[in-house]
């Protein structure tokens, strides 16, 4: 990633704060945003003292100007954009067959429309400088078993907003999507925290194991980079097999 310069949004929990830092150590600058600004600048601190270069920067993905100026920011300060990284998300509130339509509209706007917004604010940019997009999906974009069918719904629209994007933004911008399976992170804390419920969903995992960040963070690397350089619209689980099976 040297010379590059990422944009990752989520950068201040889980997968996104794992990515900035796995982008920021391969030799990119690091734009981190997060809707919580003590979490981004948490991230930055983190990046710096590691020696790499970062910015934090406040913003909601779910306001077309703020997915504006955040991508204003990272070109003021880096000059240029080469790398987007949507990984802001959030997971359903509980388990509900029929959620809300409030509880609906809060899941899609973060990891449906969020992710649009972000990329859509990103394209001149990225366009100039033949970047790359990844996305964040999840296993549950592309079989059934989530907890609510507006997290399952938002995150298989995400698997094909990331299929349409690479065919329409070829040849200057690739896009693809990763698909993780149950991560060990601050978002899954409440549900690895319930014994019952981790040894049932384990025995659909044949490694016998859930994720890591750092895991889905490798992967986002690869897609970003230019080893992945002939790879456009592929939706790639890291899932420990789940989806195998």
């Amino acid at each position: 990633m040297q010379g590059k310069v990422a944009l990752v949004t989520g950068a201040g929990s889980g997968i996104g704060w794992a990515t900035a830092r796995r982008l920021a150590a391969e030799g990119a600058r690091v734009a981190c945003v997060d809707v919580a600004a003590d979490r981004a600048r948490e991230t930055v601190r983190a990046i710096i003292a590691a020696g790499g270069d970062a910015i934090a920067i406040h913003a909601d993905v779910t306001t077309a100007a703020d997915c504006e100026r955040m991508v204003d920011e990272t070109v003021g300060r880096f000059t240029r954009l080469t790398t987007l990284v949507n990984s802001a998300g959030v997971r359903p509130e509980r388990m509900d067959r029929t959620p809300p339509p409030a509880e609906w509209d809060r899941v899609v706007a973060t990891n449906l429309t969020g992710t649009y917004l972000a990329s859509r604010a990103a394209f001149a940019a990225l366009s100039d400088s033949g970047g790359a997009v990844t996305n964040l999906a999840s296993i549950y974009g592309l079989v059934g078993g989530s907890l609510s069918p507006a997290y399952a719904a938002s995150k298989g629209a995400v698997v094909n907003l990331s299929r349409q994007m690479a065919v329409q933004w070829a040849p200057k911008i690739r896009v693809n999507c990763v698909c993780p399976g149950v991560i060990e992170t601050p978002m899954t804390r409440a549900l690895l925290d319930d014994p019952a419920w981790r040894e049932t969903i384990l025995l659909k995992y044949p490694l016998q194991r859930f994720g890591q960040p750092d895991e889905v963070a490798a992967a986002i690397l690869y897609l970003s980079s230019d080893e992945a350089g002939f790879v456009t619209g592929v939706a790639l689980p890291v899932d420990g097999g789940y989806t195998a099976g």
